[in-house]
């Protein structure tokens, strides 16, 4: 802990809510804020107040968070400077001086760009132009945000193919586990009330409900299965719920809590990951994949490349294509599972190779790297302007 980066604050711009599902920034800015104050900057909520203003508040593992409110009324080009007017606020009342900013959004830059960090770091844990509704503007302020980055993550090794040629500093950083977390599920639990009554064998996903999950592959899999309960767990956000299939056997059971998952989990036979094949699943690289193998379930999923590429080469996870493959090797690995002493013991060994402790160490030790060159870095300033619309709602 010697170097200006373990001194310095940090400075988060993301497209996620912190307390929308528990996922890779909250694993990784958690781990930050045990040693430098880290300031979670959301984007901006439309309509909750008559003024500009910041809301503020403090997670459990101390992350401050800060919700940026805009009256329900401002002109699209009144956004960009009254944001950045907010995030000035912030550095004034925080008295943040020396500070490392770091994205997971390129739609930031409209309101950042006269911030003069010490370290631009970009966290690319998605390919966020080829998502429903993604703004016209992304790519050139992903581009521009690639120009200005001294350091470059990528979500998942598909994404790092596809950029590697775009930065001279890319890191790719697939999804994590925090096995002990989710291996509590192997040890068996009390069923949770709303997932009690439903009967065996359960097949089950949790996850964001969007464009991204085959919602009718998850039909035709209930109508040839209709002994089988499939159980879905997580918000439904960009497509309308009314076009979820209803079956008697699917059972929609909403937004849980990220300590809560391993008590659903324990409750089924097999975990099932029935994405889409579109371009916005292109480059996703699921964190559930490992989550899933944790808690002892084995999974089939669609052939996501970042699911093929380790765990189906390695026999963990079975590749499907089509509602009557997806079924037939859920039957089959539940199966496999059951007859095969060496599965536990192979998940594990494979699972234990990594984890969000050692993928933080790994990012924390490349930022420290840069600030042992003697190079100087770039101002991060003095660049075309552009607008931020109501799109990054």
């Amino acid at each position: 802990m010697d170097s200006i980066c373990e001194t310095s604050d940090l400075l988060v711009f993301s497209h996620l809510r912190w307390d929308f599902v528990f996922q890779r920034p909250q694993h990784l800015m958690s781990r930050f804020a045990k040693y430098r104050r880290v300031y979670y900057i959301e984007e901006p909520l439309f309509g909750k107040s008559d003024f500009p203003r910041l809301e503020q508040k403090i997670s459990k593992d101390n992350v401050n968070i800060i919700i940026p409110h805009l009256p329900g009324d401002a002109r699209n080009e009144d956004i960009e400077p009254t944001l950045k007017e907010l995030v000035d606020e912030l550095l004034f009342s925080e008295k943040i001086d020396v500070y490392s900013a770091w994205y997971y959004t390129p739609m930031a830059l409209p309101f950042t760009r006269h911030l003069q960090p010490n370290a631009i770091l970009f966290d690319c844990m998605d390919e966020l132009s080829l998502f429903k509704n993604a703004p016209q503007t992304l790519l050139d302020l992903e581009q521009e945000l690639l120009e200005r980055a001294h350091l470059v993550f990528t979500g998942g090794v598909s994404l790092y193919q596809a950029k590697k040629h775009r930065h001279h500093n890319i890191h790719p950083f697939p999804s994590s586990i925090d096995y002990n977390h989710f291996a509590t599920a192997r040890k068996g639990f009390n069923d949770p009330a709303d997932q009690k009554e439903i009967p065996h064998p359960r097949i089950g996903f949790y996850g964001v409900i969007d464009e991204r999950l085959d919602i009718e592959l998850l039909d035709k899999m209930a109508i040839l299965k209709p002994e089988w309960s499939f159980v879905v767990i997580g918000p439904v956000v960009k497509i309308d719920p009314e076009t979820l299939p209803q079956r008697k056997n699917i059972f929609y059971l909403g937004k849980k809590d990220y300590e809560e998952l391993p008590r659903y989990l324990s409750g089924w036979d097999c975990a099932m990951m029935p994405f889409a094949l579109n371009e916005s699943t292109r480059f996703i690289s699921p964190t559930k994949t490992p989550e899933f193998l944790a808690a002892g379930k084995p999974v089939v999923s669609t052939a996501i490349n970042d699911v093929i590429h380790p765990y189906e080469d390695e026999g963990l996870a079975a590749i499907a294509n089509g509602p009557q493959e997806f079924v037939a090797l859920v039957e089959k690995t539940m199966k496999e599972k059951e007859n095969d002493p060496t599965w536990t013991s192979r998940v594990d060994k494979f699972l234990l190779r990594n984890s969000w402790d050692k993928t933080f160490g790994k990012i924390a030790a490349l930022e420290r790297e840069l600030f042992s060159t003697d190079k100087p870095f770039e101002n991060f300033s003095n660049s075309q302007s552009y607008i931020v619309l109501k799109e990054v709602q």
